[in-house]
């Protein structure tokens, strides 16, 4: 089965990178707006969020397989569909752009806060909200109600954080259709942090902060 979703997930995602391209074209066309350049703040978003989303497809994943909870699987289906197809559409750009996939400078550059090195960075969590190498491993060991408050305290920091990301695309991106992307990426996460709150309350855990 998860062999099936991750192939339906791809194939959508492709599916949607295919009409981000179009989309883009149609509107530098329409517009002249310039390609951007590697290190651009257009570039910087589309490589990290990338990056960042096919962490939350493979936690939602995870907890796929560690629950029977039916709320908690819609919801990580819908975030894993969601962020697969997003994920497309960024790196259908860099196609476009015929621009790298990954760059030399570190993650969250683009942002102003490339270079930093702390011990959750240094486990794998290179961006805002992502969780780490360890917090992946104990996920995938939890079963039960065990792994839906873990995931569902990882997603709400996962969100938080890109929430941050693309606010910061937002601020500073010049392409009008990846502002736009990233205007709908925060504000369905924002929906998706009140949700997560309401589960974890149900579940007695405070959401984290």
């Amino acid at each position: 089965m998860r062999h099936i979703g991750l192939v339906a997930g791809a194939a959508a995602a492709a599916l949607v990178a295919a009409g981000a391209i179009t989309y883009a074209v149609a509107e530098e066309e329409g517009t002249g707006t310039r390609t951007p350049g590697t290190e651009s703040a257009d570039a910087g978003f589309a490589r990290d969020m990338a990056v960042h989303h096919q962490q939350a497809v493979e936690m939602s994943y995870i907890v796929r397989d560690r629950t029977q909870d039916a709320q908690v699987r819609g919801l990580a289906y819908d975030i894993a569909q969601t962020q697969a197809n997003q994920r497309g559409m960024l790196l259908g750009w860099l196609d476009l752009w015929e621009l790298p996939k990954v760059s030399s400078e570190p993650p969250m550059t683009w942002m102003d806060m490339g270079g930093a090195a702390d011990g959750k960075a240094a486990d794998g969590a290179l961006m805002p909200g992502m969780a780490t190498n360890s917090e992946l491993r104990r996920l995938r060991e939890l079963s039960g109600r065990q792994a839906e408050v873990l995931y569902l305290q990882l997603m709400t920091e996962h969100h938080q954080g890109g929430i941050h990301m693309a606010q910061g695309c937002v601020r500073r991106c010049t392409v009008g259709a990846e502002k736009r992307l990233a205007r709908t990426m925060a504000e369905g996460q924002q929906s998706e942090l009140r949700l997560m709150s309401d589960m974890l309350r149900e579940r007695g855990v405070n959401p984290p902060s």
